[in-house]
């Protein structure tokens, strides 16, 4: 599940439903968006930023053996 999320800045409010959220996601906030993103199963998700901005976000994903 891929999410864009509008932050409301006149008040200051992120409204998300969690119904609609997966068991297991990572909410980032930057720059006024927010972005939800569904974790891997079995692997990681990396959040790169440069100076205090969120650039990239990257999935990762591996399988047991």
């Amino acid at each position: 599940m891929n999410k864009d999320i509008t932050i409301n800045q006149g008040a200051l409010m992120l409204g998300i439903g969690i119904i609609d959220l997966p068991a297991n996601c990572v909410v980032v906030i930057s720059e006024g968006m927010a972005k939800v993103r569904e974790l891997p199963e079995h692997g990681e998700y990396r959040i790169v930023t440069h100076q205090g901005k969120v650039r990239r976000m990257r999935r990762e994903e591996g399988e047991e053996f």
